[in-house]
């Protein structure tokens, strides 16, 4: 016989759910709702993990862990405090805040985008999905009408990365606009994706209009993707686990250990990863202090990584230096490197 523990009350039998349930985030549990344990698709959805730093201003590229601006060298990126409460206080931790620098007359469009890779997304084939996010737009927002636009893109290839989302092969496309308001609010979007879907990718964006104010942004956390008809209470996932879930698209690596010169401006120092990465990494140096040859203290500088023979589990860094000694071995110390093995 099956025992269920509710409220102090041992029960003869599970639990089960006949109507609705209503949270006090607003969020609705129904008995059909995703059945998944680990049910968002989306990393980092609370805004959480910032490994390459919390500030962008003309960024191009990716900022939070797993969010990008698809190349849009027009959009600011920051961490922000403010978020939504519930009756129980905050909701959550961080909102990322997405917009135009103040006096800016820019009117690219700005966006925030992540990209699914096909292990994940592989099951929504045909599936009935639900969007659910918190946002809400900043004192100066200028968008028309309020206006924030929402996109989800699916292809029926692999992992061909986001800057060629137009391009997907089988690329389709569900999108719908909602109106924010200066207050956070939960917003929610139903729709039904196709068959044969292997990359998926979301993209949270406006048109600005005339000069930017001081506060011409939209900010958002909580984004959760999930198999079902309604919104159910965001996961949360430990730091450490989301973490490790961002490791595996980019982490920095502090470089220190013996390696050997095989010329007299590279040597090889080889290391493991924190985290199995999607795909064999590239990397850049992110800061270097200098090093240490051994025999000897002269110190040296090491200003880029060269060819980096890297698998999903260990990286042998090149690194590219001066002075070095010809089969001398090296020690090295202070380096940090950051390995993108993004979409």
């Amino acid at each position: 016989m099956a025992l269920t523990t509710v409220q102090g009350q041992m029960l003869t039998a599970p639990l089960t759910l006949t109507g609705n349930l209503t949270f006090s985030d607003g969020s609705v549990q129904t008995a059909a709702a995703s059945p998944y344990v680990l049910k968002n698709r989306i990393i980092n959805g609370a805004m959480q993990i910032w490994q390459r730093g919390t500030s962008f201003t003309s960024a191009s590229g990716y900022t939070a862990d797993r969010w990008t601006t698809v190349g849009n060298s027009a959009t600011n990126l920051s961490q922000s405090t403010s978020v939504p409460t519930v009756t129980t206080g905050n909701a959550f931790q961080y909102s990322a805040k997405v917009g135009r620098t103040a006096s800016s007359t820019s009117t690219l469009t700005q966006l925030i985008a992540q990209c699914i890779e096909s292990n994940n997304c592989y099951d929504l084939s045909g599936q009935t999905v639900t969007l659910s996010f918190w946002a809400k737009a900043g004192a100066n927002y200028s968008s028309t009408s309020n206006i924030l636009s929402l996109a989800l893109y699916t292809g029926t290839a692999a992992d061909q990365g986001i800057l060629n989302y137009v391009s997907w092969t089988g690329a389709a496309s569900v999108s719908t606009n909602i109106n924010l308001t200066t207050t956070w609010t939960k917003y929610t979007y139903t729709t039904t994706l196709g068959s044969g879907i292997l990359e998926a990718g979301l993209f949270f964006y406006y048109s600005p209009t005339g000069t930017a104010g001081a506060d011409d942004n939209f900010y958002i956390t909580g984004v959760q993707l999930e198999i079902g008809t309604s919104a159910t209470p965001f996961e949360r996932r430990l730091y450490n686990q989301e973490l490790a879930n961002c490791q595996r698209y980019y982490q920095i690596v502090g470089v220190g250990g013996c390696g050997r010169a095989f010329n007299t401006t590279n040597f090889e120092v080889a290391l493991a990863l924190r985290v199995e990465m999607r795909a064999a990494p590239s990397g850049t140096v992110i800061n270097d202090t200098g090093n240490i040859a051994y025999p000897g203290v002269a110190a040296y500088t090491t200003t880029s990584l060269g060819s980096l023979v890297a698998s999903t589990t260990g990286v042998a860094l090149n690194l590219v230096s001066s002075g070095l000694t010809s089969g001398a071995t090296m020690i090295t110390y202070a380096r940090v490197a950051g390995l993108s093995a993004e979409l």
